[in-house]
């Protein structure tokens, strides 16, 4: 699976760790019905973090589908908000 990072760039990555990244996606749309601003940053950077230890990261001037678009590891609940589908930011 192909995931861009929103201002990053893409990275491959295994549909085997969709299970981990979901684990972390229930607990980001958790906290943004919550509100809870600190506890949306800290598990987003945690999301992101997460991606690029796992996924290989494609040339730059590889310009590949992505499956999956993440936000920006600055972008605001709203921006997130904007971004969600019934399952999250990740599907599953």
């Amino acid at each position: 699976m192909i995931v861009r990072i929103m201002g990053e760039g893409q990275v491959r990555l295994a549909d085997g760790h969709l299970t981990e990244l979901n684990k972390l996606d229930d607990e980001l749309l958790a906290e943004m019905e919550n509100g809870d601003g600190p506890g949306f940053r800290r598990t987003l950077e945690a999301l992101l973090s997460k991606v690029r230890e796992l996924g290989e990261p494609l040339p730059d001037d590889s310009l590949e589908p992505s499956e999956l678009i993440l936000p920006s590891q600055d972008a605001t609940l709203e921006d997130v908000q904007e971004l969600l589908s019934d399952d999250g930011l990740i599907p599953g």
